[in-house]
């Protein structure tokens, strides 16, 4: 991002993460607007379109909660589930690498296409999505957990982060092609955009609404005898009004959604997180998994003489003379 004079505002664009704050309601949050660092991920794999759609929602979703960490690691979002498309992984490497992709079954695939049964949930059918917090070497990963039971991504994080963390949360994410003048006609690229919310109050009566967890929903409690704001309330209230378009138009900058969501109240902007289309794989990395396997593996996995391995994320293929691994195995 390029360097600003006092006094000047500058807007962070495709691919950056916004982190904001809404001090008067104890809200802090994350939006952004992937453009090309998506389009190349889903362009790579060149996946059916509602395929693409998903995890390029997990795309939004993992870059949301990944820029959230403040030590050098990595955060990854996995679905494994029993519908047509079973299986999304999404990584995020501080401080800006994203890799992404997807698994699912042609045939089945196809079929729901048929039968019009392309919502998320139909697509993922029952399962769980695990969400991943790994530190790196010598340190112990976190995972949560949480069933897939016919809800969409979005709705999975609320649950997760209301049901395991305890911590008011509301995300709207949106996807969508657009059609841009090409070198040879109109081209279609991939866009998607998000915005994370979560309540965070120092105030311990904030959290005392019957609606949030801990809060005083016993039978018989009267919300209006509630000494409390309802400060959450409406900030629920004004991401209601966010529009899909909103968070796919390049002209609608992210600074400009969070000034129409929160100006009444005053909305803190941060500097922005970049976002990288950026596979962590290496000649080095494989080969180091090769060194793991057996010698009855290593035979398995020749063909044509060598060893061939591509990359799942960013279909990079590599070949390895199966002598290399003779003395290790």
């Amino acid at each position: 991002m390029a360097e600003r004079k006092l006094g000047e505002f500058g807007f962070a664009g495709d691919d950056h993460v916004v982190p904001f704050e809404v001090a008067p309601l104890d809200i802090r949050g994350r939006v952004v607007q992937l453009g090309p660092a998506l389009n190349h991920i889903l362009a790579r794999h060149d996946y059916p379109e509602p395929v693409a759609q998903l995890l390029a929602e997990a795309s939004v979703l993992t870059v949301l909660l990944g820029t959230a960490l403040k030590f050098d690691g990595k955060f990854i979002l996995q679905t494994r589930s029993d519908g047509p498309v079973d299986m999304l992984v999404a990584d995020f490497s501080t401080p800006s690498s994203l890799r992404a992709y997807a698994r699912f079954d042609h045939q089945r695939l196809d079929a729901a296409i048929a039968e019009g049964k392309v919502a998320p949930a139909e697509l993922l059918g029952k399962g769980i999505l695990a969400m991943t917090i790994d530190q790196g070497e010598f340190t112990q990963r976190y995972q949560g957990i949480v069933e897939l039971d016919g809800q969409a991504l979005d709705e999975v994080a609320r649950t997760y982060f209301r049901q395991s963390e305890q911590i008011p949360t509301e995300v709207r994410l949106a996807v969508a092609r657009h059609v841009v003048p090409g070198e040879y006609g109109p081209d279609e690229r991939w866009r998607a955009g998000g915005i994370l919310i979560q309540f965070l109050p120092e105030a311990p009566e904030r959290l005392r609404l019957p609606d949030l967890p801990g809060g005083d929903g016993h039978p018989g409690f009267d919300p209006a005898d509630d000494p409390t704001d309802s400060a959450w309330n409406e900030a629920i209230a004004l991401m209601g009004t966010v529009e899909p378009s909103e968070l796919l138009d390049p002209t609608v900058e992210s600074e400009r959604l969070l000034y129409r969501l929160f100006h009444e109240h005053g909305v803190r902007v941060f500097e922005g997180t970049r976002i990288l289309d950026d596979c962590s794989c290496s000649r080095e990395r494989i080969h180091g998994l090769l060194e793991g396997f057996s010698a009855e593996e290593i035979s398995e996995s020749i063909e044509d003489g060598v060893i061939k391995v591509s990359c799942e994320f960013c279909s990079k293929k590599y070949e390895f003379d199966p002598v290399e691994f003779v003395s290790v195995n």
